[in-house]
């Protein structure tokens, strides 16, 4: 028993010093990914665990220098971010408004017809992202180019012909680029079987010029008006070219975040699942400022906890002034008004490393979430929720709550437990104890605001 305790000390130093360290590694030096053996994760070529930690930088192609490029993509990296999020045909009247050195992606509006000058800036973002280590989740457009629905610039410019034939272009373009991560969709639901079949097209563009499904990561980008479905799951879960599964919570405070991730995660074939648009920082809250307020760091913080502990293989942030690149120059949607410099440094986005920390700290691709190992979850607002590991188990407390705990439910004679605050990284031991009965550990503090992880490792 006193070489196990040794063991206990000697992991719990190593975990503090992981936790504690301030610089990530460049994954991309692992190869492109693909998904895990297990479905639901994703791996590098040589089978390292790979973490999404993305961020939504819609408009980078379309608003940002090379130098301004830069500069965020080196803050992103620094801060522990793996994806950057981003759109060739962009939002923001993507068609029309000319990039930085005054080019346009399409000549008159034509898919087949994409114009060399505008793409060779987005070659660059691309290539100064893999020379970070950073991979780009490449939407090929943005989806008011299929369709406006209720808002957006567009105009519509896509068929299944020409949906294809841009797929073919842009896989080909980008086929060599070893950083690239496809996403279709780009905000919005298809309406119909039509618009499922465009899609369907520019997939097979894309797949015939990289080679074949399997050398094509690619997902859908939906709007979050179907959480209940589970995402893009619902329209093409059953797809060859679709690799893993994302959905949208969007702006509001979703209080059942867990649940959404859930109904993706129990689909069957097993696919890996990701919430690529969650709340973001500095956002009117469900587009209603005035009675709602701006989201905080915390709203952030707490679904990105929730997303990953409920069975995500990761988790995208957003910031409402980031992902518009808004600048006093630039056009303001729906009312951002930091630049994007100084919006880059907002406390959600330093804390997001904090999560792939912890994460990364333990096996990561036998983690599941265990809801059977908390006596209560409680309600939405003070969530509790579980994920746990062969040996290892991460409780996460939403205002700090008590949670009690059934212990024995993961094997081993004893557990070490400790105390993790998603605001710093910094941890704090909380004692040993027999792996038997129910436990109640306290929170370091509670509150709004005052979230909490515990962590508890099991040993022989």
């Amino acid at each position: 028993m006193k070489i196990a305790t040794t063991t206990f000390s000697l992991l719990f130093c190593l975990f503090c010093s992981v936790l504690g360290a301030q610089t990530f590694p460049n994954t991309l030096v692992h190869g492109p990914l693909k998904v895990s053996p297990n479905q639901r994760y994703l791996v590098h070529a040589d089978g390292t665990p790979f973490y999404w930690l993305g961020d939504t930088a819609w408009e980078l192609f379309h608003r940002l220098n090379r130098e301004e490029a830069d500069t965020y993509l080196k803050n992103r990296f620094d801060k522990g971010f793996t994806v950057i999020q981003a759109v060739a045909l962009a939002e923001i009247d993507g068609l029309g408004d000319p990039n930085p050195y005054g080019e346009i992606p399409l000549e008159n509006n034509d898919p087949t017809k994409p114009r060399e000058a505008y793409f060779k800036h987005v070659d660059y973002i691309v290539d100064k992202a893999a020379d970070l280590g950073l991979y780009i989740a490449l939407l090929p457009t943005w989806g008011d180019k299929l369709f406006k629905e209720r808002w957006g610039k567009g105009p519509e410019i896509f068929n299944t012909s020409n949906a294809k034939v841009y797929g073919e272009w842009i896989g080909q373009r980008y086929k060599d680029r070893k950083n690239i991560i496809w996403v279709l969709g780009g905000d919005r639901n298809p309406r119909d079987q039509n618009d499922i079949e465009v899609w369907r097209a520019m997939a097979a563009g894309i797949e015939k010029a990289v080679g074949g499904a399997e050398k094509a990561l690619m997902t859908f980008h939906p709007q979050p008006n179907d959480l209940a479905n589970g995402g893009a799951g619902k329209w093409f879960h059953n797809d060859a070219w679709f690799d893993f599964n994302m959905f949208q919570t969007g702006h509001c405070r979703e209080n059942n975040v867990y649940d959404r991730i859930q109904v993706a995660y129990q689909r069957t074939p097993i696919k890996p699942t990701i919430d690529g648009e969650s709340i973001y920082e500095d956002h009117p809250v469900c587009f209603n400022r005035n009675d709602l307020g701006l989201s905080s760091a915390y709203d952030v913080r707490k679904y990105a906890w929730l997303d990953v502990f409920a069975g995500a293989f990761g988790h995208t942030y957003g910031c409402h002034d980031i992902w518009q690149m808004y600048s006093p120059q630039k056009e303001s949607v729906n009312g951002a008004s930091i630049p994007w410099k100084t919006a880059m440094d907002l406390p959600a986005a330093g804390q997001m490393q904090h999560l792939r920390r912890l994460i990364e700290s333990r096996p990561m691709l036998e983690r599941i979430p265990n809801q059977a190992l908390i006596v209560s979850a409680r309600n939405a607002n003070d969530r509790i929720q579980a994920t746990s590991g062969k040996n290892y188990a991460f409780i996460y407390t939403a205002q700090g709550k008590e949670i009690s705990v059934k212990l024995g439910t993961i094997a081993g004679a004893k557990v070490k437990a400790a105390w993790y605050n998603p605001r710093d990284g910094k941890s704090t031991e909380a004692g040993e104890a027999l792996n038997k009965g129910i436990k109640v550990y306290k929170a370091p503090g509670s509150g709004y605001g005052q979230d909490w992880c515990l962590v508890l490792d099991f040993v022989k």
